[in-house]
């Protein structure tokens, strides 16, 4: 298989800043390498694409960013007039969540007439079909790859190694988005999917059939555990581990889990693994899993950028499984799997992973992108804030450097990582004189005891402020 791209990293976002692949399924596979499966954003509106890429790394560091390993192009049943199974979705009895979608479009009805309904009639008949989220596992010497289409079908495609070329799809006999994979200890695999609620079968031995029958329904559901989509299972121990896109935060923008001693439930909700909320402004769902690479735990999940719910990007976090069982949450870091940003290290503004307020990470234009940045924080409002986490060491620091366009008021706060309460906190006032034709730099004194922070800027002023990347040395 041809190989796209290699490169190093253990920053987020992982990837280069143009291959966007969220809804990320990671498995080691049996060559001891970790794959990763995910859909593929290419438009700023539309979720998703026509295609797959698989991401592989051996260390966690080096990684490979391998040819199409799928595509639409490839189902010969695509324009077919076999429906899928109806999901199941009661709309006389909504949801929490789907009274909350009623009233929105009911409002949006009010206020425009009929113009949203017919926008929502002509969109649906023109949209094309997209390849939803993925997963793949291994099983008797061949990767099979579940897919879901975004009419709601669902198949499951073949290949004799993990990155693909995956071949001959099969139509699977159920409708719904989001499929998960699972096989256990004693070689019995598992089928999983739904939204709102979620669906479970065991799979026949042929990996690509199951008695409709014998599904199980309400897995997980948004009333007792807060689902909203993207199904993830894994086993630690006796313990089985469902991941997925929860909503008890008003949006799906967070990875929650439920745990169970069977495959198929019953699952008790155990709370949330991270929350990527304020990774942008419009910052909407979630969706990812754990694995264990190399001895330690990793939640794989993404964050949106450039302003909009699309232009998602791989994202990784280590997490810890304690004795207990349970997960504790985490926060979205800049480092990744690194460690803090240590002195003279640059740190980008695409790097920042909490935004707050109209400042977001936006595309670089042409002259910035020749001196060097695909990417800033831009849109800075006064008021707004960005977010570093973490930047460390065991030595003071003496001066902060910024590179940056226009100009105002920052605030540099850097508070101290630890649970202690009295934490110890460095702010430092930037005034950043005006520089709207080009890219500027300014460098300020400032006194930070040895260790790990936080580091936020807050933007009491803006004129057209925008910042490529922040040193401290």
């Amino acid at each position: 298989m041809t190989e796209m791209r290699k490169f190093n990293n253990l920053r987020n976002p992982i990837l280069p800043l143009d291959i966007h692949i969220p809804d990320s399924e990671a498995h080691v596979m049996p060559d001891g390498k970790l794959y990763i499966y995910g859909s593929y954003d290419s438009k700023q509106d539309v979720f998703c694409s026509e295609k797959y890429h698989v991401i592989s790394t051996e260390d966690m560091e080096n990684w490979k960013i391998h040819d199409i390993s799928f595509s639409i192009q490839d189902i010969s049943w695509l324009c077919s007039d076999v429906s899928p199974r109806y999901e199941g979705i009661d709309w006389y009895h909504p949801t929490p969540f789907l009274q909350k979608m009623i009233a929105r479009i009911m409002a949006d009805w009010d206020k425009d007439g009929d113009k949203v309904g017919k926008q929502e009639e002509k969109a649906e008949v023109e949209a094309p079909i997209m390849l939803f989220a993925p997963d793949c596992i291994y099983k008797n010497g061949k990767y099979y790859l579940y897919f879901c289409l975004s009419d709601n079908r669902e198949g499951v495609a073949v290949a004799d190694c993990p990155e693909g070329p995956f071949l001959n799809p099969v139509q699977l006999p159920c409708g719904g988005i989001d499929p998960a994979v699972f096989v256990d200890d004693d070689g019995q695999a598992y089928y999983y999917w739904g939204q709102i609620f979620s669906h479970g079968v065991k799979l026949n031995s042929d990996m690509v059939s199951f008695p409709q029958e014998r599904v199980i329904d309400n897995l997980v559901t948004e009333e007792s555990h807060f689902f909203h989509e993207g199904s993830s299972v894994r086993k630690i121990g006796d313990t089985y581990y469902y991941i997925f896109a929860d909503i008890e935060r008003g949006k799906p923008t967070s990875l929650g889990y439920a745990t169970s001693k069977s495959p198929l439930g019953p699952f008790i909700y155990q709370g949330i693994i991270i929350d990527n909320e304020e990774c942008d402004p419009a910052s909407w769902n979630n969706h990812g899993s754990i694995e264990k690479m190399n001895g330690q735990w990793y939640v794989f999940y993404h964050r949106c950028s450039r302003g909009t719910q699309q232009y998602r990007r791989l994202c990784i976090e280590p997490i810890e499984i304690r004795s207990d069982g349970r997960i504790e949450e985490v926060k979205m870091t800049s480092q990744g799997i690194g460690k803090p940003f240590g002195h003279g290290e640059r740190i980008m503004g695409y790097q920042a992973c909490g935004v707050k307020g109209t400042v977001y990470i936006g595309e670089a234009d042409q002259q910035e992108k020749e001196a060097g940045y695909e990417e800033k924080l831009t849109k800075i409002s006064d008021g707004d804030e960005a977010v570093f986490r973490y930047v460390g060491s065991d030595i003071p620091w003496s001066e902060i450097e910024l590179v940056y366009t226009g100009s105002g008021t920052i605030l540099a706060v850097l508070l101290e990582n630890t649970s202690v309460p009295e934490r110890k906190t460095v702010t430092k006032c930037l005034c950043i004189p005006n520089n709207e034709e080009k890219m500027n730099t300014v460098v300020e004194k400032i006194e930070i005891p040895a260790g790990e922070y936080e580091l936020k800027l807050l933007f009491e002023t803006s004129k057209n402020l925008e910042i490529f990347e922040v040193t401290l040395r």
